[in-house]
């Protein structure tokens, strides 16, 4: 099933942040984890862009003509049976945000050079069943960000450094 999310990128003083979701505690799937605004795409979405423009709007009023497109990371299969197109979105400030409390219960940032030091990640492992899988962590002052979300974030970071790898 397609998905996409929405990787928002807000230019601070410090440096570059990535806006995330702490997602609703009573949702059905996922509830409580830390993610990237997007959903499932629908038919009358033209593209993965679309649909997390859509999406981010819905779950926390960002005005897609605030958003500038900055490209696709390669799609994230996840457990729940979808294929996760992640859009990486230039976020214009000063941010105006309406969250659908009823889906995210906050929305936070974190700088891009703390996701990005692989100081702060980790691995750690999780039962299912018979099935042991292993996830990525990044942890973030109370927060973790893992699963798919760190995973996309991780192969972003590691997209980067080839980048840098092959030009040097």
């Amino acid at each position: 099933r397609p998905a996409a999310v929405l990787v928002p990128v807000i230019e601070r003083e410090a440096g570059l942040n990535i806006l995330l979701t702490q997602r609703a505690a009573n949702l059905r799937e996922h509830a409580g984890q830390v993610s990237f605004p997007g959903g499932r795409m629908e038919a009358h979405d033209a593209s993965p862009w679309h649909a997390a423009l859509r999406e981010s709007q819905e779950e926390i009023g960002l005005d897609p003509r605030t958003i500038e497109f900055g490209g696709y990371l390669p799609d994230h299969l996840v457990g729940t049976g979808f294929r996760v197109t992640p859009v990486v979105g230039f976020v214009q400030a000063p941010v105006r945000l309406a969250l659908a409390y009823e889906e995210v219960e906050e929305v936070f940032e974190v700088p891009l050079d703390h996701l990005f030091d692989v100081a702060n990640h980790s691995v750690r492992q999780r039962r299912f069943g018979e099935t042991e899988v292993h996830f990525h962590d990044i942890r973030y002052q109370h927060r973790s960000i893992w699963g798919a979300t760190a995973g996309m974030l991780m192969t972003w970071h590691r997209l980067i450094e080839a980048t840098r790898g092959s030009a040097g």
